[in-house]
């Protein structure tokens, strides 16, 4: 017989996990990516070539560059931003974070505590949301479109906290290859909600973790590039750009900040190898591997698309993502697919339901994210059509969804 422990445990926690056996069939969830774009012989050999070079330095906490990060990876970092987002940091502002996750639960940890209320977007990752909601923290969404948050949207809402007594803690945005939108907000946009941050003497938390992957045009500058005061924020991710299994994110915030979320950076250090490998592999080979990786992203997009228009007409709205790896899913009034994801996931196929995308659950009950990265096309097409199926029989939506067998 074995030690019951139910009656040691703490009251407040989540329910039990199921054992895990295998991904389902055609797997639409999470932020998996392309297995072909991995590129596994190349890190590998980086890895021989660090490991000769500055193994040694596995013996001591910090790799020799301080509880910050691996700092050839930070200086990595600098350069990229620099390159890519107009963001001139130094290495000295920038902290390497076990993903982006960490990046998010640091910044929480210094700014948040219960009762608060912070500003998001009405459409965004729901995995800041449970955050929030864990932490008894208030959160009011902010409409967007497909220019990303509406600057006159923020402004009610700040008018309206501001007259309730209420001052939020940040402002939460995902502005370049939204989540779940796929959506960038424009240059414009950007200086906008800045103003309105500096009006109202809110900080900004720029989760930028997409960006890399946007492939429909040039990108504009990131919102803490322009800021000249410090407000903004800044975390980014490798998971997306790389491999999500590698964990391996940052933190850019000037040192007033940073000196504030080290101590709170608990873990003895992100994966010493994992930021080796990194810098070594992405200072000469970044930039071809993530261009190839966005074609191969924007072809299994196309076919999602096609799919989906295939399969449901007109039943299932959704705009072009500019980038990334979702396609966000609006079905008609009526649909619950909090009840298709179970039906759904019972024959092998699973989607994320998009009332847990949404500051308002209830605004995205007809709501669905579907990931398009992993799968390959012919499994993308099989996917989609069974998810139709399935959707038809439980919903009556679509109507000629009934006429397509089950793996067309």
């Amino acid at each position: 017989m074995n030690f019951d422990f139910s009656v040691f445990l703490r009251s407040d926690l989540p329910p039990p996990a199921q054992r895990w056996s295998a991904f389902p069939e055609y797997n639409f969830v999470g932020g998996h990516n392309d297995a072909t774009g991995v590129p596994a012989a190349d890190l590998a050999a980086a890895a021989q070539k660090v490991l000769s070079r500055e193994g040694s330095t596995l013996a001591t906490y910090w790799l020799e560059s301080g509880p910050q990060g691996y700092r050839p990876l930070r200086e990595f970092v600098a350069a990229k931003l620099e390159a890519r987002a107009g963001l001139a940091c130094s290495p000295d502002e920038v902290l390497i974070t076990s993903g982006s996750l960490q990046a998010l639960d640091l910044v929480n940890a210094l700014l948040l505590e219960p009762g608060d209320v912070v500003i998001v977007e009405a459409a965004t990752y729901g995995g800041a949301l449970t955050r929030l909601g864990k932490l008894g923290v208030d959160y009011v969404g902010v409409d967007l479109d497909q220019d990303g948050m509406r600057p006159d949207a923020l402004a009610v809402v700040l008018g309206d906290l501001a007259a309730a007594g209420r001052k939020p803690k940040f402002i939460y945005t995902i502005p370049t290859v939204q989540n779940p939108t796929g959506t960038v907000m424009s240059h414009q946009r950007r200086l906008a909600l800045l103003e309105l941050a500096r009006e109202h003497g809110v900080p900004v938390f720029e989760d930028d973790c997409y960006a890399d992957l946007l492939w429909e045009r040039q990108r504009p500058a990131a919102i803490r590039a322009l800021d000249d005061a410090g407000q903004v924020i800044y975390c980014g991710s490798f998971s997306k750009s790389i491999a999500p299994a590698l964990r391996v994110g940052y933190v850019v915030a000037d040192w007033p900040v940073l000196s504030r979320l080290l101590p709170l950076k608990t873990d003895g250090g992100t994966g010493a190898l994992e930021q080796m490998v990194l810098a070594e592999y992405a200072s000469g080979k970044f930039d071809g591997h993530v261009t190839a990786l966005q074609q191969t992203l924007r072809d299994k997009c196309q076919t999602m698309m096609a799919a989906l228009e295939e399969q449901f007409g007109a039943t299932a709205e959704f705009e072009a993502p500019s980038g990334g790896i979702f396609i966000w899913i609006t079905l008609p009034e009526g649909v619950d697919t909090g009840k298709l994801a179970q039906a759904a996931l019972a024959e092998g196929v699973a989607l994320n339901p998009g009332s847990e995308w949404m500051a308002d659950a209830e605004a995205g009950r007809n709501r669905l994210r579907l990931c398009f990265a992993n799968p390959s096309k012919e499994t993308i097409q099989k996917g989609v059509a069974r998810l139709a199926e399935i959707c038809h029989r439980e919903t009556g939506i679509p109507v000629r969804s009934a006429n397509v067998s089950r793996d067309a």
